[in-house]
């Protein structure tokens, strides 16, 4: 098995759903950490959500508050992201959040 740390960035230029990372289909990632970061003094709120194989749909942050210059991490422990599984973005105001996630991909 080999181990590859990456990283995963979005600037999330619109308000439509944006993919920041999808897991190989031979792989397993650890997904680290995810910072969020407003670059406007108005704040934004983003939702995260979890794609599976099968495509469905599971929120893992639902209208998450960000506060203007402001940068928070949504994780407090690893995320597991399976093979063929994907972690999407979406902003509810465009040109204000910028996205970066910390992995670590087995395969």
């Amino acid at each position: 098995m080999a181990n590859a740390y990456i990283n995963a960035k979005a600037d999330l230029t619109t308000t439509g759903i944006t993919t920041l990372y999808t897991c190989g289909p031979f792989a397993t990632a650890v997904v680290k950490s995810i910072l969020v970061c407003d670059d406007s003094n108005n704040g934004d709120t983003l939702t995260l959500t979890i794609t599976d194989a099968s495509n469905a749909v599971f929120v893992l942050f639902d209208s998450k508050t960000i506060a203007g210059h402001a940068t928070i991490e949504l994780l407090t422990a690893p995320l597991v992201v399976q093979a063929d599984e994907v972690l999407k973005v979406t902003a509810a105001t465009a040109n204000r959040l910028h996205v970066v996630a910390s992995i670590l991909e087995i395969s």
